[in-house]
This record gives structure tokens, C-alpha cells and sequence, in this order.
């Protein structure tokens, strides 16, 4: 297996609940900057993916200035941008990310890598999003240019396009090697992306009031155990769901 190995962070400026959040600031920092200065932890290469809208003309504004590599590519169907960014920069190994999530771990992601690389088998997926037991906020995924191009391929369904790996995820080739990652105790009721005012209410008390910024995985969310009071700002928020159709 070749080593390329790249994280591409999903960023758009039009999100339906909150438009512009990536841009939003919490103590005179964007979230995109929080989240990328996160992912830098974990020592790999980055990549931006937004779109060709002019919309986000500031994303790649964002990405120049901070010296990352940007792809603008299709706004809904991701596959096709994720396909292409990858093949263009010739990214062997894809960590994908999505920019909403500004508290994630890059020294997660790091032993993440090198436990994926050690298992040398270009058909393993290995994420914590699909066995959930860390909070939304710190989800990421490992897998191979190899299995995205067979997605790009062959996905059908418009939701393994808007969703990018659902195809590789849901295993329809019959091919994938599922491999979680996961800690001990669960935490998966705690909720720190980035999709609603709520949500962004509490990351903005969490970065300012804890230095949450500046701690690991493990360390916020024994601050969230350690205070309910901050689970319950955006306890009631429902994730939006993968829907199996296409988007009208």
C-alpha cells in the first residue's frame, strides 16, 4: 500500500440550520480556524474540499492564507468532490473529516492512522462514527483511494453521493473490512459539531470558559461529564438524518 496520506475536511459556507458557522467566532477565532489548528495536531497534510459556489470564494480565501491545499468541486454531490480532490492531490490514504466539527482530536486521528496503516490492507475501513462511542464532534474516517474509487464507480443512490461513504460504509460491494475505533466507556450522548445555534452556544462556552481548545478528546469529555449542565444546552438537538432519497 502506498502512504499519501492526506486528511480532507469537508467546508461550505450554506448550511441549511446555521449558514456561515464555519465562520463564526468564538473569541475572535473562526470555528474553521479552531478546526483546523485541531487537525494540524495529528502532523498530516490537509486539505480543504468546498465548493465552486461563489459563496465560498472565503473558504478558499481561508485555505491560501493559511497555506492548505484547496479542490472546489460539486456542493451536493461530495463523492464526486471528495473523488476528484483526492485524485487530483493523488492521496492514497483519505482521513475524511467534516469542517462542523471544531473540538476534533488530531492525536485521535494520528494513532487512528498508524493503526490503520499497520493492518496494510487497502479494503479496511476503520472510523468511530459507525460504532458510535465518542460525542459527534470528534468523528473521522480511514479508508483507501482504492475504496473510493469503487463508490465513485458504482454508487447509485443519490445519499452515497450527498454522503460520500455510505457506499463503503454500508459494505454494497461485499469487499469492505469494517474496523471501529472506540474507547471503553461510552460518550456518545454528548453532541459537540457544530449544526445549530445551540450547538454552537455551548462550544463557544466550552473553548471560552474551559480552554477546550487546548485539551484532548478525553479531557472534554470528562468536562462534559463533570458539568450536565453543559449536555443539556443542545441535549434536545436531533442529528439530521441520512435519508435514502434523493434530495428534491
Amino acid at each position: 500500500m502506498n502512504n499519501n496520506i492526506a486528511i480532507i475536511t469537508q467546508a461550505r459556507t450554506t448550511s441549511t440550520r446555521l449558514p456561515g458557522k464555519i465562520f463564526k467566532e468564538i473569541n475572535h477565532r473562526t470555528l474553521l480556524q479552531y478546526h483546523i489548528e485541531r487537525l494540524a495536531q495529528s502532523g498530516l497534510p490537509i486539505i480543504i474540499a468546498t465548493t465552486v459556489n461563489a459563496t465560498d470564494d472565503a473558504v478558499e480565501d481561508f485555505g491560501k492564507q493559511h497555506h492548505l491545499r484547496v479542490w472546489r468541486g460539486s456542493e451536493m454531490n461530495v463523492l464526486e468532490r471528495f473523488y476528484e480532490c483526492a485524485r487530483h492531490f493523488k492521496v492514497d490514504i483519505i482521513i475524511r473529516v467534516t469542517s462542523d466539527c471544531p473540538l476534533i482530536d488530531g492525536e485521535m486521528i494520528k494513532k487512528a492512522v498508524e493503526e490503520y496503516c499497520s493492518w496494510k490492507d487497502d479494503n479496511v475501513y476503520y472510523s468511530n462514527g459507525i460504532e458510535r462511542t465518542f460525542p459527534r464532534g470528534f468523528d473521522f474516517e480511514v479508508f483507501s483511494f482504492k475504496l473510493l474509487q469503487e463508490a465513485y464507480d458504482n454508487a447509485n443512490e443519490w445519499f452515497q453521493k450527498e454522503h460520500v461513504t455510505p457506499y463503503i460504509n454500508q459494505n454494497v460491494s461485499r469487499k469492505v473490512i469494517m474496523k471501529h475505533f472506540l474507547r471503553s466507556k461510552d460518550a456518545s450522548g454528548f453532541r459537540l459539531t457544530v449544526d445549530t445555534k445551540e450547538d454552537f452556544e455551548l462550544i463557544s462556552k466550552l473553548i471560552s470558559d474551559y480552554q477546550a481548545d487546548k485539551k484532548n478528546a478525553a479531557e472534554i469529555i470528562a468536562i462534559m461529564e463533570a458539568h450536565p449542565e453543559l449536555a443539556a444546552m443542545n441535549a434536545h438537538i436531533e442529528q439530521k438524518k441520512l435519508m435514502n432519497t434523493q434530495i428534491k
